[in-house]
């Protein structure tokens, strides 16, 4: 009877731990100890084992769950991976099998570009070839933490990722464009910002496929290829990428099924199986101790050699924590023991690797297994997709060749013929769409099963109908066998076409397949062929976005790794941590966007913070309208409003002052005789960059030049065409008198005056600035800026009048004005009085991109010196960015933060600004704020006006405050 209850007893507390390991408050090493003594010895070999869920027959899923439950039940295994299938049926089966395994189970993914690679009704994310062309770093980690938060949601501990192999073969049917590149470099720093946007935020990454799969032509999933490499040449390319991951703090490491005699001279033994790899130099040699997972058993590399449970055991016996897909499990349990029991393998090696794999368990949440929730899954796991693609093919996409700038950019509006050559195509895509709408271009689709006659005939007849054209290939295979799919009449068109026009040739995909028409005068790289890219590469066709990638591989000669034309930009991008910001504190930025845009304060907007002369964070968010999909760019150019009167009238009113040729201390009238006999004469130019000169705020100059009855413009006042005495452009169609001018003016100089000394904002001391810099120069206001500072400077889209010089598209649609002029305002000056002076005015006018705002804040950070140029004396700039007045917060020109913010309930222009802090805020949304104690600019530019009516809803959210405070609270991190 005692024995009897000593076993009942003993059974009781085996139930009670194997209940506690998924609900436990032990300590790692305690629930470690706790959990392995409940473990057989047939259930430690079977926690080396990762069953496989799913797979496809016939293009449908069908799924193992007899076989898995059973490996789960009997054997109690210990992970699974999962293959295809739809979010809620494997978040089902996750759920499920958790619940009726004894051992909490690993649940592992080969998710390389998301869960979109395997799940249906989950949209990929791009894949690695792609993200090596992008040159900002911090996107690659914000990739891995999209893919982590997708795993987490579905109950996925690891992800077989990221692929570290140097694709140095082009021909390689199996890595390719899984591969960040050629370069080991670039592919060592993205491997690792994407392991670690993984693991930072809860999901063990893998680095594969040890000891480097990139130089291979033979499919390991059908043969097991050779690599005939020596040791030196291993361990100075194909090593280097794992040998950086492991020092970074890879969780894990994938081996790759390859014969290297290099490093085992024994035939068709693959890496995966042979200790001299694995216990030899990657544990000995490289020191890595982290889970190694085999690459899985079940392929031909392996299975062809080592059939059944026998490849188990010989992956034991080399080293391998975790055995991938080992097929037949009694087999191979079986095979182990008897490798143990022959002395080849202990178990005390054994116990080891298995308290390794429960560690990792326990690090990974299963210690407190909750089930998955089902509720909106698949929103879930989508729902940062499409911006990361937006994102990704906006800093991919990349001009290799640019031989006929008269033809790229190709800006809309243009009178040449234009024609659209999509090669691959059977009917209309995005892009051929955009071609049309951009160009009027007529479209022709040749796909791969046509003929060289076809392609002989679409050439004639294309011949001196159309002066520009346009070839897409698309729709060709990933892979490069057989020329990617691409045929040879496809190629024999495209090069007649070059030959024939003036052409752009822009490949969808692979970038290998370019290798086809290397010399084509004009030539772009998309990466990929979805919806999403073609957008972005119609835009970059018609110069709204900037080319920033680089070639990731070498596809010909004349194109090697690293092409790509890039404008070289005065303010380089950085890592934030390397210029003391958190990274992950800076990304809260992002969720104060979204939710404004969610909200409906903004359609969309973009954001920039520089510290010590780097770009730290650079994002576009949402569309130009709710109604408008089309995307903000981080290229997109505003309506600046009131920025306007620091980065255009102020800077100009300092560089005259820097000269001498401007007495701040001096009067209106002394510059400007037109004012001479009015009240405004005596105004001291001081007291007006104050705005404590008593002039009015602001003046409605539109509404006695409209019928106050319906708002329609007076006929005697404007014209809907241009002509000698009606050219002042107010908006689109609509020409105010020329002599109108005037009758400004005068209405500025009878205005009511009031007393000198009380600070009273007004556009007015701004319009009479402009004026001044005008009368002193002897050059417009904006001509005088123009010369001065945008283009000495390199900017690209910083000025007035921006129509003049660029399609309406470029700009971000202001408002759809409901009072005086009535239309969409894109491009035209959104403040009524600037229309009016025909978009010139010293309080409004300015447009501009974040970045060309940064270049500008730059220099006033540098105190005046730029690029080795030196534009202001520091003392200059010291006066004008320090508070001036006794009765405000302002400085000369410049805006400051108001003096008692410590105490204020609502602090300007937040409540982490610091008192040295400089800078201004615009009407439209937009705003730059400049910290010489932190060496730091903020820029947040949006349209707040274009929200279905509720513009003030913006500034009730704090939008600007809130983004300026994360900033500061990402000081001081890494």
């Amino acid at each position: 009877m005692k024995k009897l209850w000593l076993a009942f007893a003993s059974l009781l507390a085996i139930v009670a731990t194997v209940s506690a390991q998924k609900s436990s408050r032990l300590s790692a090493d305690q629930w470690v100890d706790s959990v392995f003594r409940t473990l057989g010895p047939d259930e430690k070999i079977a926690q080396l084992m990762v069953v496989r869920v799913s797979s496809m027959r016939n293009g449908q899923p069908i799924f193992y769950d007899k076989e898995v439950q059973e490996a789960i039940t009997k054997y109690n295994v210990g992970g699974v991976c999962l293959f295809q299938g739809g979010p809620l049926q494997q978040a089902q089966r996750v759920n499920y099998l958790q619940s009726i395994a004894k051992t909490p189970v690993l649940v592992t993914i080969d998710g390389e570009w998301g869960l979109g690679m395997r799940f249906d009704s989950v949209q990929s994310l791009p894949r690695q070839m792609m993200l090596g062309a992008i040159q900002d770093p911090s996107l690659m980690y914000e990739y891995g933490r999209i893919v982590a938060d997708q795993c987490r949601r579905a109950g996925i501990q690891v992800n077989f990722a990221p692929v570290v192999d140097v694709n140095n073969n082009p021909a390689n049917p199996v890595i390719n464009e899984r591969s960040f590149g050629e370069n080991k470099y670039r592919v060592t720093e993205l491997g690792i910002q994407y392991m670690k946007g993984m693991q930072d935020n809860g999901v063990m990454a893998s680095a594969k496929h040890f000891p480097g799969h990139g130089d291979v032509s033979v499919d390991s999933h059908l043969d097991l290829p050779v690599i005939n490499k020596t040791r030196a040449e291993l361990d100075s390319l194909e090593l280097y990428p794992f040998r950086e991951l492991f020092k970074a703090g890879v969780g894990s490491v994938m081996i790759a099924h390859l014969s290297i005699p290099s490093i085992d001279k024994r035939a068709n033994r693959p890496t995966s199986l042979s200790a001299k790899n694995i216990k030899g130099l990657l544990r000995k040699e490289l020191g890595y101790q982290g889970l190694t997972f085999t690459d899985a058993l079940e392929m031909q590399g392996v299975a062809k050699f080592f059939p059944k449970g026998e490849a188990s055991a010989e992956s034991v016996i080399a080293g391998n924590d975790m055995l991938c897909l080992p097929g037949d499990i009694p087999g191979s349990i079986a095979a182990i023991k008897k490798a143990i029991r022959k002395r080849k393998v202990s178990w005390k090696e054994l116990d080891a690797r298995v308290k390794k794999i429960l560690r990792a368990k326990y690090e990974y949440g299963l210690a407190n297994w909750k089930p998955i929730e089902y509720h909106n899954l698949t929103a879930d796991l989508n729902k940062d997709v499409p911006a990361m693609r937006q994102r990704v093919a906006e800093q991919a996409i990349t001009l290799l060749r640019n031989n006929n700038v008269s033809v790229f950019p190709l800006q809309p509006g243009t009178s040449r013929r234009v024609a659209y050559v999509g090669i691959g195509l059977k009917k209309d895509n995005a892009f051929s769409d955009r071609m049309r709408r951009d160009y009027g271009a007529h479209t022709f689709f040749f796909d791969y099963g046509m003929d060289e006659n076809q392609a002989n005939a679409l050439v004639q007849f294309m011949m001196g109908r159309y002066d520009v054209v346009v070839t897409g290939f698309h729709g060709y295979s990933r892979v490069p066998a057989k020329n990617f799919g691409i045929s040879a009449p496809a190629i024999h068109l495209a090069n007649h076409i070059q030959q024939a026009f003036s052409s752009v040739t822009i490949y969808f995909g692979n970038p290998y397949a370019i290798t086809n028409t290397c010399s084509d005068r004009v030539l772009v790289a998309a990466y990929d062929d979805d919806p999403i890219t073609q957008q972005t590469a119609a835009d970059l066709l018609n110069g709204k976005i900037s080319p920033k990638g680089k070639l990731p591989v070498t596809v010909c000669e004349q194109l090697a790794s690293g092409t790509g034309i890039v404008h070289q930009r005065v303010l380089p991008e950085t890592w934030p941590g390397n210029v003391g910001l958190n990274h992950n504190k800076l990304q809260a930025i992002d969720s104060i966007c979204l939710d404004a845009i969610a909200q409906k304060a903004i359609p969309g907007c973009v954001v920039l913070v520089a510290r010590d002369g780097k770009i730290a964070y650079e994002r576009s968010f949402g569309t130009y309208t709710y109604k408008d999909p089309t995307p903000m760019y981080c290229e997109t150019m505003f309506d600046m409003a009131s920025v306007t009167k620091v980065m255009a009238t102020t800077l100009s009113v300092m560089k005259l002052v820097d000269e001498g040729r401007l007495d701040l201390d001096r009067t209106l009238g002394d510059y400007l005789p037109w004012t001479q006999g009015s009240d405004k004469a005596p105004l001291v130019i001081r007291n007006i960059l104050l705005h404590e000169a008593g002039l009015k705020s602001y003046i409605p100059f539109y509404r006695e030049t409209i019928d106050p009855a319906d708002g329609t413009p007076n006929g005697s006042i404007y014209r809907f065409k241009p002509d000698s005495a009606y050219s002042v452009r107010v908006a689109e169609n609509l020409y105010l008198r020329n002599d109108w001018t005037d009758t400004l003016y005068r209405r500025i100089l009878k205005s009511d005056l009031g007393p000198s000394g009380k600070y009273v904002y007004s556009d007015n001391d701004f319009i009479f600035l402009g004026k001044v810099v005008e009368a002193i120069s002897g050059k417009t206001l904006d001509q005088y800026a123009y010369e001065t500072f945008y283009a000495p400077l390199g900017l690209q889209s910083t000025g007035f009048t921006p129509r003049k010089r660029f399609p309406a598209g470029y700009m971000a649609p202001t408002e759809e004005e409901p009072v005086f002029r009535k239309q969409l305002i894109q491009g035209d000056v959104h403040d009524p009085g600037a229309a009016m002076f025909g978009g010139v005015a010293g309080h409004a006018g300015l447009f501009s991109s974040a970045y060309d705002l940064a270049v500008l804040s730059q220099l006033l950070l540098n105190k005046g010196v730029i690029n080795g140029k030196q534009f202001f004396k520091p003392s200059t700039v010291e006066m004008f960015t320090v508070y001036a007045s006794n009765i405000s917060r302002r400085a000369l020109g410049f805006d400051k933060p108001e003096k008692d913010n410590a105490t204020r309930k609502e602090p300007y222009p937040s409540a982490m600004a610091t008192p040295e802090t400089f800078g201004h805020t615009g009407f439209t949304g937009t705003c730059v704020w400049i910290d010489p104690k932190n060496n730091l600019t903020y820029i947040f530019l949006s349209n707040r006006v274009n929200n279905n009516g509720d513009p003030n809803k913006f500034l009730r959210m704090s939008v600007r405050p809130k983004v300026q405070d994360v900033i500061y609270e990402a000081l001081g991190g890494k």
